[in-house]
């Protein structure tokens, strides 16, 4: 009675068998060799850009330069990552001494402007009436100095 305790039960590598076991083989091997090394170095690249759509929201002066830093980090393994993370979030204090805000004009913005010499021909007008004005004023007050 105690040898059957003894005795240990049939022991199977997987539930399934014959074709399902091929089936589900197939589809691991697809999914290990194709799918997670795409989803991977998408999830790395997305990770990797973190810091310039920070820099970018946040209007930071040097984005740009953090957008150099987080390409240069792909390069690098991933170790200059860190740095444009900090870079990001930092507040440009010498920026700011030097043009009086810390936040940059955004790029695409500039685009939407009208480009210059666009109206030029208003602004000339206005310039020519007003040159006739002050020539005006100019005229009528050494005049009334002679007499």
């Amino acid at each position: 009675m105690a040898l059957p305790m003894i005795m240990p039960a049939l022991a199977h590598a997987s539930m399934f068998k014959g074709e399902a076991l091929d089936t589900v083989a197939n589809v691991m091997a697809w999914v290990v060799l194709i799918i997670a090394p795409t989803i991977g170095i998408a999830v790395f690249w997305l990770v990797h850009i973190l810091p310039e759509k920070i820099a970018e929201k946040r209007h930071h002066p040097q984005a740009k330069a953090i957008q150099t830093l987080c390409l240069l980090s792909l390069f690098f393994g991933g170790l200059l990552w860190p740095l444009a993370w900090l870079w990001a979030y930092s507040k440009p204090v010498l920026y700011k001494m030097a043009y009086g805000t810390d936040r940059a004009e955004p790029e695409h913005g500039a685009a939407q402007q009208a480009p210059p010499g666009a109206d030029s021909a208003a602004e000339l007008r206005q310039l020519r009436q007003r040159l006739t004005e002050l020539e005006a004023r100019l005229a009528g007050g050494s005049s009334s100095r002679e007499a």
